[in-house]
């Protein structure tokens, strides 16, 4: 009774801290707005990408109302010398041209931010004077290494105005002894600068834009305006598929935004497209967490075509490493494919693999795929076959943490996501016909690793009838969470009591350990997932409110992040995906079984009448799930293009197979 009244507490606290901190608001056109007031000064960063180029945008308003902005821009195919995981051409411009606007012969001085707005871009209003608005929309180019920005001036008044808009083309080469092909010329440039008389209620636009360049290339006549639509194409094709309605606004909204970080941080390289992290470290790239495990299972449910080939080009490139002697596969490569980064051993990452690559192959669909992509499957299953230990579960050097906390010889992460990949290979194996005997193995295997992992990691720790991560385990660690994302319920309770106590749960969410002031949104994501999962939808539904209105509308928004302090909260894209899945396998409950099956256990909160997925994709077909609450069951019903392909009532938390 006290645990519970501690927890309790705890929530009724968050509850607060939340409604007072809130410094966004939901608007129109799936944007969230800041209206600038009293609680200043205030900023903030945000990260931005395209195929080419990605750039953390750190903005703000000053205690004078006036704008603040820096670029921390990177040019991921510039790469630089040593070429390692971090070589990425990346250049600051703090240069702000409104400061060198000229208006009726005086320069502008007490520019007054009204609002600051976020829709995929970055959109600042503002007054340079009591007449004079102006509009500044920052994005990324979809397709070109250029960073882009539009600056709209609107005149107000009764009488016409004289603006001087000035003449930028800023030119820099880099040392060539840094650069892997030389010197590269980093450009910033103005476009449609001149003196202008501007007329009662004219407009008039000019244009920003910095590009970074290798011999050969010329971005140098950029249409900023055309940059502008194509950005805005890609926007509305994310916010148009995997479409998330529930009666919570915030939660619709948050999820939508998820989408674009989780999508537009694929980069063009010469090894094909990399899904990367970004955060000014992680381009070019692969990891067999972030994008094998955390990403990659989640674009065929988004049906971005990009995100599916980077998918696939991400196995294929782990799918280089296998090899007779099943020494590990690197949890990284790098440089554009060309060079691997195994610097924490192995951290389980056949798991990661395994786990990953046969759920894609699944909920993609494609057989052609899948048969490509069984291999590596097979391998990587073999690989953590070999690594169990004495007591049936399995050794690795570190985890997905790499050594920045302790996790002996054998962890549960790896364990719980090699059972899962068990699981997944079974259902993979009779898609494609494969080996009667091999699939009853990958059952069997799968079945003795569950008692194996709760009997090895089982435990009181804390006082909470939970896991210790690892043998000698006695602080709750966040990744106690893995089991319930995979379907193992035994110590639901306790765990999901240790996760979401005063031990384990921050402001920020999960402490990577109960005592420690760090904190890894990755492992809070997984627990919100597994919380759904094990049918806790109330308490599901409480914490994910209060974490999505925190990273949605409070004061570092609007993605979810990567840790701090390690990384000042960065917008890592992997962490987007793993947020949108606490939706797909967590409330809906989706397992793909086959190429065109999958099973589902809706989990509705008992505070929602209905909550539905639009133009879902996966499983060779294009649908729509709709969950309504009728009486003391649901009415779950899945049509596609075809017709309704189910449409029953059942009770909540049941599992269903819907096949088309």
């Amino acid at each position: 009774m006290k645990r519970i009244l501690l927890i309790t507490m705890l929530f009724t606290s968050l509850q607060k801290t939340m409604a007072q901190q809130n410094r966004w608001e939901l608007a129109g056109g799936n944007t969230i707005q800041w209206t600038v007031s009293d609680r200043l000064p205030h900023q903030d960063h945000i990260e931005m990408s395209g195929k080419f180029i990605s750039a953390v945008i750190h903005y703000g308003v000053n205690a004078d109302q006036s704008f603040f902005i820096n670029r921390d821009i990177v040019w991921p195919m510039l790469r630089t010398i040593p070429n390692n995981t971090h070589a990425s051409l990346i250049r600051s411009f703090s240069i702000d041209p409104v400061k060198m606007i000229v208006v009726n012969k005086k320069q502008i001085q007490g520019e007054k931010v009204i609002t600051v707005s976020l829709n995929g871009t970055l959109v600042v209003k503002s007054m340079l004077n009591e007449h004079l608005e102006l509009t500044r929309t920052i994005f990324p180019s979809t397709g070109l290494p250029v960073f882009c920005e539009q600056y709209q001036l609107l005149n107000k008044d009764e009488k016409p105005a004289t603006v001087e808009i000035p003449l930028l083309n800023i030119k820099t080469a880099t040392n060539a002894a840094d650069g892997v092909e030389g010197s590269y010329d980093v450009m910033v440039q103005t476009k449609n600068a001149a003196t202008i008389q501007l007329q009662p209620s004219q407009s008039y636009t000019f244009y920003l834009y910095f590009s970074a360049i290798k011999k050969g290339q010329d971005y140098s006549n950029t249409e900023v305006a055309d940059e502008l639509v194509k950005r805005n194409e890609l926007l509305s094709l994310l916010n148009d598929n995997l479409v998330l309605e529930t009666p919570d606004s915030v939660l619709n909204r948050a999820f939508a935004f998820a989408k674009i970080r989780a999508a537009e941080s694929i980069y063009q390289t010469k090894g094909g497209p990399m899904h990367g992290p970004g955060g000014l470290s992680y381009y070019a790239a692969i990891w067999a967490n972030d994008q094998a495990e955390y990403i990659n299972p989640f674009f065929p449910y988004l049906g971005y075509n990009y995100g599916i080939e980077s998918a696939l080009n991400a196995y294929r490139h782990f799918a280089r490493f296998m090899n007779a002697d099943y020494k590990p596969i690197p949890s990284s490569i790098v440089a554009e494919g060309t060079d691997i980064w195994n610097g924490a051993g192995d951290r389980g990452d056949a798991a990661m693999i395994a786990y990953g690559a046969s759920r894609f192959a699944l909920s993609q669909g494609d057989k052609k795929m899948a048969t490509e992509l069984w291999p590596l499957i097979e391998w990587c299953l073999e690989y953590n076959k070999r690594k169990l230990n004495d007591a049936g579960v399995v050794a690795s050097e570190s985890d997905e943490l790499e050594g920045r906390f302790p996790s002996g010889k054998a962890n549960l992460n790896t364990s719980s996501l090699y059972y899962d990949a068990l699981i997944s290979a079974a259902y993979l194996g009779e898609a494609l016909q494969k080996d009667k005997n091999q699939i009853a193995s990958y059952k069997s295997a799968a079945i003795s690793l569950k008692k194996n992992i709760n009997a090895y990691f089982g435990a009181t720790v804390m006082g909470y009838d939970t896991y210790r991560y690892y043998d000698g385990n006695d602080k709750l660690r966040s990744w106690i969470c893995t089991p319930l994302t995979v379907g193992i319920f035994d110590r639901k309770q306790g765990t999901i009591d240790a996760l979401f106590s005063p031990q384990l749960w921050t402001d920020d969410g999960l402490a990577s350990q109960a005592g420690d002031k760090t904190f890894w949104d990755r492992s809070t994501l997984y627990a919100l997932r597994g919380l759904f999962a094990a049918g806790d939808t109330k308490r599901g539904l409480q914490y994910l409110q209060y974490y999505s209105n925190r990273r949605l509308l409070g004061e570092h928004v609007p993605y979810p992040v990567e840790a701090y302090p390690e990384g000042n909260q960065r917008h890592l894209s992997a962490e987007s995906g793993l947020y949108c899945r606490i939706y797909t396998e967590g409330l809906f409950g989706i397992r793909p079984i086959d190429f065109k099956a999958f099973t589902i256990t809706t989990q509705l909160p008992a505070e929602w009448d209905f909550m539905q997925l639009k133009h879902v994709h996966g499983y060779q077909n294009t649908f729509d799930i709709e969950v309504k609450r009728e009486g003391s069951q649901l009415r779950l019903k899945v049509s596609a293009a075809t017709g309704i392909v189910f449409n029953k009532l059942v009770l909540n938390g049941s599992t269903q197979t819907i096949r088309f």
